[in-house]
């Protein structure tokens, strides 16, 4: 009677952890489907935001803790930051624009 009493408690001790595997395995798999970059797509380095931050504190942004105005000021900032360097880019590419325009009479 021990015997068969062990055999169903050991049976069931089995089944809840191969339950649990499934769980653990199913669950880990979501996670790492989440983390993982797609293919084709750039992980982002340390230095890049650290390049990033000083690009941002260029145009006057100042990260605060707390900040109660947290996504609109960091995304007036980016505007910022992408007008300058549409402005760099047009002063690079503004001379060699003239000069293709220009007539000759």
């Amino acid at each position: 009677m021990k015997s068969n009493s062990l055999n169903r408690l050991v049976g069931q001790s089995a089944r809840s952890s191969l339950i649990v595997s499934a769980v653990l395995m199913a669950t880990s798999a979501c996670v790492y489907a989440q983390t993982s970059a797609e293919p084709g797509t750039h992980q982002v380095t340390r230095a890049e935001v650290r390049q990033e931050l000083k690009e941002l504190a260029s145009v006057g942004y100042r990260p605060v803790p707390n900040d109660l105005y947290y996504p609109e000021d960091i995304q007036a900032a980016e505007q910022t930051l992408e007008a300058k360097h549409q402005a760099q880019q047009d002063a690079l590419t503004g001379g060699s624009q003239m000069a293709q325009t220009k007539h000759t009479p």
